[in-house]
């Protein structure tokens, strides 16, 4: 779920307001430093509160306002008044550290705790929790994501694999009906069955304990308090609880935190969520493991084992077979990225059990094996959709759980493969899809290695998050629990829904005799397409870190704004923009109206492109170090109401200083 420019209001948020309306004033371009001198504080108190002001609050509320006021209150404004939300901005520059996200509020908690001497990993951590809060029907403790770390000190890069897990119990049979044929989708999506082993909470315990720099405790409390004094509902934030009102008030807990007085909340209201709070704060006293066992795993269980229905319902939502055992017995996973060289970069993501790392890597080795970068924008088009079309080919066939699966990484990035196939791509003719898979096993130029099968559905709420820091340390985040509303169930006094991650899985192979790696098994994680992404230069330093929501539509996403901003030179913010196309492997491409009313689409039709209109497709944020090094975020302009970049801007000479 993502949130429109309305504005918001939120208590933490002037932490920065002060900095950010110098940083604002910075054009979207590389040119100037916009550093905000610093004014001596009080001792205690954080970085960037002026001086004078008592040692406790938080940075960024002006001099003479009580300790204890939420930051950015004006003086004189009683405590516990949300603060006023600074306005959406795409673009931001400056030293220190910076974050992007799809949200205001989620991009401030991030910025607090890097003025507050926090790095990458920590602000990472900090903006998803938050998010957990405002973007509840993205993302939350009842999902998972992938974490993509770059260390400057090491200059290499790590991820963590926080997928969620089937249960123990679970066969290929986990969404078949009692007469052997697969669940309609939204039933199962609704459902106990459909709810993995979330990831999120031991992700944030990973990575703080690998590379963090403070503790949970500490980079919780932004988004606590936030649950506690709530935000500003926007009209997105208004229709998608609309959109889900069938499904929420069938679940007390769910009805009663997201319909109000029985409604959907209004525009401009102030939504709180202190149950949220509550459950923050029993994840920062206990650490992240506190999910996995003790009270809040018996709710779990309880909740997706029996789903709390209301009395004369017309819904009766299959039970699931989460246990506490296999919340105990969670693990995330440590593992090498994804890596392809491209041009003279190197291009990090994340591994299987994520599909996003291999495919966008295959796409863009395809793309170099064409030859140079077209000039020609019909022909640069053509390119990217036919590369796009034969890399999800080859993932529908060989990317699953690596656990489960025999998974070919190493041979779908390689460039011998990668050469394979971009043999069958010609410049004046399209391919027809499904197109089959090739074999990375055993190359062969222009020859298929089975039969053709087509892309199952894939959800598309999801988020992305991207940091860094003033030591040159970057974080790629992507989030999410499936769905918008996930499973629609609400663990009751908790505060936070339950993804439908296990929805992920193919009901039933793809296509009658092919293998389909990503039936569900025992404890196995689902095929994702989330792509969080750290480009390299030559010398291992940060080019461009990026990632979006999206379903499937994640992996084009990237390839594309990879594409417009390495190879046409788009400025990041720019490439971000600039119209999209997203080709899966199926009969039609999609297209959003920047290239449907372009000349360009009438030029690809000749060539024998079809093509149906996408109001929109995917929300990239992203950050660049600028060779200054500065720090550059970026977000969306439009899409989804845009997102909100920001920087610390602080004194200091930024990365390398």
């Amino acid at each position: 779920m993502t949130r429109p420019a309305a504005v918001r209001s939120l208590p933490l948020l002037a932490a920065v307001a002060a900095v950010l309306s110098t940083a604002a004033a910075v054009p979207p371009t590389e040119a100037g430093t916009g550093v905000v001198p610093a004014a001596a504080p009080h001792a205690g108190t954080p970085a960037g509160t002026p001086a004078g002001t008592p040692a406790g609050t938080p940075a960024g509320t002006p001099a003479g306002t009580p300790a204890g006021t939420p930051a950015g209150t004006p003086a004189g404004t009683p405590a516990g008044t949300p603060a006023g939300t600074p306005a959406k901005r795409p673009v931001a520059t400056g030293y220190g550290g910076a974050v992007a996200s799809v949200d205001a509020d989620a991009s401030a908690a991030g910025i607090e705790i890097l003025r507050r001497g926090g790095n990458a990993v920590d602000a990472a951590v900090a903006t998803a929790a938050a998010l957990g809060v405002t973007e509840p029907y993205s993302a939350g403790i009842g999902g998972g994501g992938y974490f993509v770390y770059y260390d400057a000190k090491r200059r290499s890069v790590h991820t963590v694999d926080g997928r969620e897990t089937a249960p123990r119990t679970a066969d290929e049979t986990l969404f078949l009906g009692e007469d052997g044929a697969p669940l309609p989708f939204g039933e199962a999506v609704t459902s106990g069955l459909s709810v993995g082993t979330p990831g999120t909470a031991a992700t944030w315990d990973t990575a703080l304990g690998a590379w963090g720099s403070t503790s949970l405790r500490d980079v919780l409390r932004p988004a606590q308090r936030i649950a506690r004094h709530g935000f500003t509902v926007d009209a997105t934030f208004r229709q998608q609880t609309a959109d889900n009102e069938e499904r929420f008030r069938d679940f007390p807990a769910s009805a009663e935190l997201f319909l109000p007085g029985g409604e959907p909340p209004a525009v401009g209201s102030t939504l709180r969520n202190p149950d949220l709070a509550r459950t923050y704060a029993a994840l920062a006293r206990g650490g992240g493991r506190a999910l996995y066992r003790g009270e809040l795993a018996r709710d779990i269980a309880d909740t997706v084992r029996r789903p709390p229905v209301r009395p004369g319902a017309g819904r009766d939502p299959r039970p699931g077979d989460l246990t506490t055992a296999d919340l105990r017995e969670y693990r995330t996973k440590r593992q090498a990225p994804s890596r392809t060289a491209y041009r003279g970069l190197d291009v990090y993501g994340m591994a299987p059990s994520s599909s996003g790392g291999t495919t966008v890597g295959e796409a863009l080795n395809i793309l170099e094996s064409t030859g140079p970068v077209a000039a020609d924008e019909r022909r640069r088009l053509h390119r990217l959709i036919e590369a796009s079309r034969l890399a999800f080919a080859d993932r529908g066939r060989w990317v699953g759980d690596p656990a489960f699966e025999d998974v070919p990484a190493r041979g779908l990035l390689s460039q011998r493969f990668a050469d394979s196939r971009a043999c069958l791509i010609r410049d004046d003719a399209v391919l027809t899809s499904p197109v089959a898979p090739g074999d990375p096993r055993d190359p062969a130029a222009c020859r298929a290695g089975g039969a053709a099968a087509p892309t199952p559905y894939e959800g598309e709420s999801t988020t992305h998050l991207t940091t860094a820091d003033r030591w040159g340390n970057v974080v790629a985040y992507t989030l999410t629990i499936e769905q918008t509303g996930g499973s629609g169930i609400t663990v009751p006094g908790r505060g936070f829904l339950l993804n439908n991650e296990l929805t992920d899985f193919s009901f039933a192979p793809a296509a009658p005799g092919v293998p389909d790696p990503n039936l569900p098994g025992p404890g196995k994680r689902p095929r994702s397409s989330m792509s969080p992404t750290i480009v390299l230069d030559a010398d291992r330093r940060p080019v461009v870190a990026l990632g979006s929501p999206g379903g499937s539509t994640i992996i084009t996403t990237v390839l594309q704004t990879l594409t417009n901003h390495l190879d046409h030179g788009m400025p990041l913010a720019e490439a971000i923009a600039a119209p999209r196309v997203s080709q899966r492997n199926t009969a039609t491409t999609q297209m959003e109206p920047g290239l449907w009313d372009d000349p360009v689409r009438q030029r690809l039709e000749a060539t024998g492109h079809r093509f149906a209109r996408n109001p929109e497709i995917g929300a990239v944020t992203g950050i660049r170090l600028l060779p200054d090094g500065r720090w550059q975020a970026a977000a969306e302009k439009e899409r989804r109401g845009g997102g909100s970049a920001m920087v610390v801007d602080g004194p200091g000479r930024g990365p390398g200083a």
